[in-house]
């Protein structure tokens, strides 16, 4: 009895064991399972956040970069324009080619205002060659337009003799005027002009999406 006893312990000993070894696995793999997917949850995060942190560090580069170049560009545009202007009044050394400018300017102001009489303001110093300018703007509006138009110097208000040069139309009574000077000629043309004189030195914009 004794013996049977014991054996019957032993057995379920053994039993109690071998559910509790069972037991231990499967709580152990639950474990394992949890931290396996903790460790992953937070690697993930790290990636993301390591992800993130180079796209910012990335775009502010490249903004940095962009900025670095635009300044350059404009730095450069501001230069040419500041030689440009410094170079205004050697226009007017060569009398006959100013003489052709000053024509091709009060024959815009012409055809723009219409009017049978004009004036126009120059400098003191460039009265004679405007005269020349002005009988070849008389003659060529006559055959383009079939129509006479009388063109005279305002001598009691010319230009500043600090100007470099070209020339004012002037219609109606005083009332309009035609702004045809070098200084305004170049004045437009950094702002009406500047989109084409970028194209020309720094090419198309690729990230324009629309033209004009």
């Amino acid at each position: 009895m004794t013996a049977f006893i014991r054996q019957e312990a032993m057995e379920k000993a053994n039993e109690i064991r071998l559910k509790a070894d069972e037991e231990f696995a499967i709580e152990k793999s639950k474990l394992v399972r949890q931290e396996q997917s903790s460790i992953d949850s937070s690697y993930e995060k790290k990636f993301k956040q390591a992800s993130m942190s180079q796209q910012i560090t990335r775009s502010t580069l490249s903004n940095k970069s962009r900025l670095r170049i635009l300044s350059a560009r404009q730095e450069l545009l501001d230069r040419l324009f500041e030689d440009s202007s410094k170079k205004l009044g050697d226009v007017s050394k060569d009398k006959k080619k100013y003489q052709t400018v000053l024509k091709n300017f009060i024959l815009e102001g012409a055809y723009a205002l219409n009017e049978a009489k004009l004036q126009v303001k120059v400098r003191k110093a460039d009265n004679d060659v405007t005269k020349k300018a002005i009988e070849e703007a008389q003659s060529e509006y006559k055959s383009k337009v079939n129509k006479d138009v009388s063109i005279s110097i305002d001598e009691s208000d010319p230009l500043p003799e600090g100007s470099a040069g070209g020339a004012m139309i002037v219609g109606t009574g005083g009332r309009i005027d035609i702004n045809n000077t070098f200084e305004e000629r170049l004045r437009l043309l950094e702002s009406q002009a500047l989109p084409s004189i970028r194209v020309t030195l720094f090419g198309e914009n690729e990230n324009r999406k629309f033209r004009d």
